[in-house]
């Protein structure tokens, strides 16, 4: 991953020197990094915001998401009626969503970690139930022979066979969860890194746009590589599948 930002900054750099752009259309990494010198405490504060955004989004995200996955598996015929409405629901473009949370739930941190939830929501959700859906046949009725109930083989057999589908969710959310939390900040915020970007754009400064677009990269990566951590820790067998 060093390597390979590595070059891209080189290449980066190498184009600036090529072609030099204006700076206020394509900064090169050197006026980027000037941006962060300028103004670390400005950007510290407003990441904080984001990254608070980001977590609650994501935890809420997929307790709601496992939890309704669950529902549906345990009755079947919820999750026959409930199934379509969240494909339905799946398709609108979060940007219809985003200026209905804040009209709804204000300017505040509720609406932006709202919306970071609907995004996590629907990959773990529609992962995790179709790992509920596709477990053997054979062992549900081998289950079933133990005379163990339905409540028993969803929690005993079910969900530990399910729980791979459940980790590759998880795999995809994570890189999903801030794009969430800034796209509440740019319908309606006053801090955060998405109001930082909208801010810095309105008046040319595309080198704090590009900061604050690093800094989102790199809490980006940290979360996707906390789930690769701790998820086959947390389920070890499903690491193996």
């Amino acid at each position: 991953m060093a390597r390979t930002t590595a070059v891209l900054l080189v290449i980066w750099q190498g184009a600036i020197w090529l072609f030099a752009p204006p700076r206020y259309i394509f900064p090169s990494p050197l006026d980027v990094l000037a941006a962060f010198q300028r103004q670390p405490e400005f950007l510290l504060s407003n990441s904080l915001v984001t990254l608070t955004e980001i977590l609650l989004g994501f935890v809420l995200g997929v307790s709601f998401g496992a939890l309704s996955a669950l529902a549906m598996a345990a009755f079947p015929k919820l999750g026959r009626l409930v199934w379509p409405a969240l494909l339905v629901l799946q398709a609108f473009p979060v940007f219809v969503i985003a200026p209905l949370l804040v009209v709804w739930f204000g300017f505040g941190i509720a609406s932006k970690v709202i919306m970071a939830m609907i995004i996590i929501f629907f990959p773990v959700t529609s992962a995790f139930a179709d790992g509920l859906r596709r477990t053997d046949p054979y062992l549900i009725d081998a289950a079933a022979l133990t005379t163990a109930t339905h409540w028993q083989t969803l929690l005993y057999v079910r969900m530990p066979l399910a729980m791979p589908g459940l980790l590759s969710g998880l795999r995809v959310a994570a890189p999903l969860a801030p794009l969430g939390a800034v796209i509440g900040e740019w319908v309606g915020a006053s801090s955060g890194l998405g109001f930082v970007m909208v801010q810095a754009n309105a008046r040319m400064q595309t080198d704090t746009v590009f900061a604050a677009m690093a800094v989102l990269a790199i809490l980006s990566l940290a979360l996707r590589h906390l789930v690769d951590q701790l998820a086959p820790r947390l389920i070890p067998w499903a690491n193996d599948q």
